[in-house]
Formats: C-alpha cells, structure tokens, sequence
C-alpha cells in the first residue's frame, strides 16, 4: 500500500488559523496595522481590523461585484458581504476553500488556482489582499484587466521585494513577494495607471515582532525541557537529540535554532527586505 504524503501546509494552517482564532476571535491571516498600538497579542485583533478598516477605504462607495483573489479563510469576503458588495473568492487550497464557504457561506467560492479561474460575468473589483506574491508576475494583473467591468479597478494590498533581498543571508530574510522593480516594469508594459498609492510598511512591520516573539516563547520552552532532561533524563536528552540529527540535517538544525530563540526575523529586517504597498489600479 502506497504511503500518502503528509499535507504539511494544510496542518500549519489549520494549527495557525486555530491559534488566531483564540488569541483574537477571528480566522485572519493578515498583517496587522499598528499605528498607536503596544505590540501584544492582546492588540492583534485591533491591529488586523486597522488593517481591514484602511483597506476598505479603497473600495467604490457603492456596493459592487468584488473577486476576491486568494481569499484566505474568507473574513475579509464576510465583512465586504455585510457592506453590500457580491463577493467571488478564488482560492486554490481545499482547507481554506471550506474556511470560507463556513466563515462567508453568501460568497460564490472556486476552488482552483486563479491562472485556471474563468467567468463570464466580470467584476467591478478584482481584490488582492496578501495574495498578489502568490500569482506569477506576468499573469496577476493582465488576467485581471480581462475580468473587469468598464471602469473597473484592481486593488493590491502585499509586500513587494527590495533589492536588499537578493543579497541577503538567506536564513536572515522575512517578508517575499514579487520584486518592486520587476513589478514596476510589468506595469509599464499594461494599459492602466496607478490611482492610489501608499506605502505602509512601518506600520505593518511590527506584525513580524510579534510573530517572532511567539517562536522564542516556544523556544524557551524547548529550552527550558532540554535543560531539565540533561541534569535529570541525560540518556533520554541524547535520545532526543540522536534522533532530531538523523530526521534534520545540520543546516536546517541551524535554522530551527535561529527560528526559536534568535530574533534575526524582526521588524527592522522586514523594513529592509520589503516595501508593502496598498495600490488602486485602473485600466487607462
């Protein structure tokens, strides 16, 4: 009988969804906007709604057709929904297609890749909040140029490469995305024109602290149990440690390390690495 392999993306979501949830009642993936805000977990949510609020400033006034690309567990679909817009959400992964039907069961969810996503009607709105890194650079925004109404727009909330990211150790970087430069060459090659621009990494970046801080508070832990084991459990301890070198190579051993008791992953390090930008644009 053949081995299925372990859906590793579908756990971390679902273990990460579910800690979002009890820390701030609500199933969002995004950054969170931090202007006058102490990072704590306590804040996440009023930070992530800041976010939220600063997005939907960009929206038309009126209720219109919105394709919600990359969707995430369908919280930003349920509140556009309770502003009145009609809401489509494309998003490619299983687990997070039924967060969605549960979280926003009025949206019309398609679970597929948005480069196989095909509709006759067209939108208003083609919205990418957080998911414009995900869809390659020369078919994001030409396929959407083809789904819009007359007079539409496409919104793009997301973090866009500096080109301190090519050079850097690459356990040191956080942030992705597409890079700036070759984003802005792609625009010149499009018929449309930037209607709102802004750049909002400072207020953003936090978010990355407190992501950081949660890893070293697991770390401590993990620390604090090998520190017990060895003056304790030392054959368990070398137990422990014999396997974790046979299932890890020294290299990711390393990173691991970094990842929960180091703080290389910071807010000032996702400012040099990253722009993020929230963007209107309009078919010229």
């Amino acid at each position: 009988m053949n081995k299925q392999k372990l859906d590793t993306q579908a756990i971390g979501l679902d273990a990460g969804l579910a800690f979002i949830k009890w820390v701030t009642g609500a199933e969002n993936l995004h950054y969170g906007l931090w202007d006058g805000l102490d990072v704590t977990a306590g804040n996440l949510r009023a930070a992530q709604d800041a976010y939220t609020d600063k997005l939907f400033r960009l929206l038309p006034e009126t209720p219109c057709q919105i394709l919600d690309i990359g969707g995430g567990a369908g919280e930003t679909a349920r509140k556009l929904i309770a502003l009145g817009h009609s809401v489509d959400i494309v998003v490619p992964s299983k687990f997070l297609a039924d967060r969605c039907r549960a979280n926003a069961p009025e949206a019309t969810v398609h679970e597929m890749m948005f480069e196989d996503f095909q509709s006759e009607p067209r939108f208003d709105l083609c919205l990418f909040s957080e998911s414009y890194q995900y869809i390659p650079l020369d078919q994001g925004l030409p396929k959407c140029l083809r789904l819009l109404e007359p007079g539409g727009q496409i919104i793009i909330s997301d973090c866009f490469r500096t080109p301190a990211y090519k050079v850097a150790n690459l356990s040191a970087k956080v942030g992705g995305g597409h890079r700036e430069k070759a984003f802005r060459s792609m625009l010149e090659t499009q018929s449309v024109r930037i209607a709102f621009e802004e750049d909002i990494t400072t207020s953003v970046a936090p978010s990355v602290d407190l992501e950081q801080g949660l890893f070293n508070v697991f770390g401590y832990a993990a620390s604090r149990i090998d520190t017990e084991l060895a003056a304790k459990r030392p054959k368990i301890r070398w137990l422990i440690h014999r396997v974790l070198r046979l299932l890890m190579s020294e290299r990711k051993r390393a990173r691991l390390d970094e990842r929960l008791n180091k703080q290389t992953r910071n807010a000032e390090a996702f400012k040099t690495y990253n722009r993020y930008l929230m963007m209107v644009i309009e078919p010229s």
